[in-house]
């Protein structure tokens, strides 16, 4: 117990204990202000330059007088460009970046390069985009089809193993997770057009090919018939829809003017003489 009053009261701990907390807030100032500075290069930056349109030889000159490296990301065909010409560049022209970062280029080719088109099929839409195009190619259009897991790949347009060139167009078939149940059709029959395609929506299936036939019976616009005239689906299937138009409308655009001959005369040789 006498030891650590002893020890508690000892100047030379205070002492210690103080030397301890300066050299500790003495070292946060000195990593602050001068070593993590000079380390990071802190408060000095690089305006990084504009080497697009320019060749391969010009671009890496030009870097390394502004005390930057680079390195090509990419090689692509451009019909606009020479062949060796900077396309792009990461960072872009202007930003402020620190000294001797690098600069990522892409170059055009005079042939265009080639690549294997990889199978995306049953991937989930955005990983399908990211693994295409990071194989250099393109994205195209994005249909839909009834299927059981929801925006996962049906087909693809390139059969997976082609060799084609970067850039290619893979457009994509993908489900939108219908077609696991079946609903019940509602009744469309008598319907206005733009009810029966709300109605066939809220049930869960689509409207295809709408055709038209004159009608005296009904009003313009009136849904006639469906097909296929079921009276449950799987969901997400398409119906086809016969509509009403004016009866007269058709007629008129097919046989023309109608010509009233009634009041026709008749030719002279029919006709009776009568003698004086």
């Amino acid at each position: 117990m006498e030891t650590l009053k002893a020890l508690f009261t000892s100047k030379i701990l205070y002492i210690t204990l103080g030397s301890i907390t300066l050299a500790g807030i003495l070292f946060a100032v000195l990593l602050d202000f001068v070593i993590m500075p000079n380390y990071t290069n802190y408060n000095q930056g690089v305006t990084v330059p504009d080497v697009t349109k320019i060749s391969l030889d010009e671009a890496e000159e030009l870097l390394e007088s502004y005390g930057l490296r680079h390195e090509i990301l990419d090689r692509r065909a451009h019909s606009a460009y020479p062949a060796n010409y900077i396309i792009d560049q990461a960072p872009s022209a202007k930003q402020l970046v620190k000294p001797n970062r690098k600069v990522y280029l892409t170059v055009n080719t005079a042939e265009i390069p080639q690549t294997v088109v990889p199978d995306v099929t049953s991937m989930h839409i955005r990983n399908a985009e990211i693994q295409l195009e990071n194989n250099g190619l393109t994205v195209g259009t994005r249909s839909y089809e009834s299927s059981r897991f929801r925006n996962t790949i049906i087909r693809q347009s390139v059969a997976p193993g082609d060799t084609v060139g970067r850039g290619t167009v893979v457009n994509l078939v993908v489900s939108d997770g219908l077609g696991t149940r079946t609903v019940d059709v509602p009744e469309l029959v008598g319907k206005s057009l733009s009810e029966a395609q709300q109605l066939i929506m809220r049930a869960g299936l689509r409207v295809g090919e709408i055709r038209f036939e004159p009608s005296r019976e009904l009003t313009p616009g009136t849904i006639i018939s469906y097909s296929p005239n079921e009276r449950r689906l799987t969901e997400g299937e398409t119906l086809m829809l016969v509509v009403s138009e004016r009866f007269d409308a058709r007629e008129e655009s097919e046989t023309g003017a109608i010509i009233d001959d009634t009041t026709a005369v008749a030719p002279p040789d029919t006709l009776e003489i009568d003698n004086p």
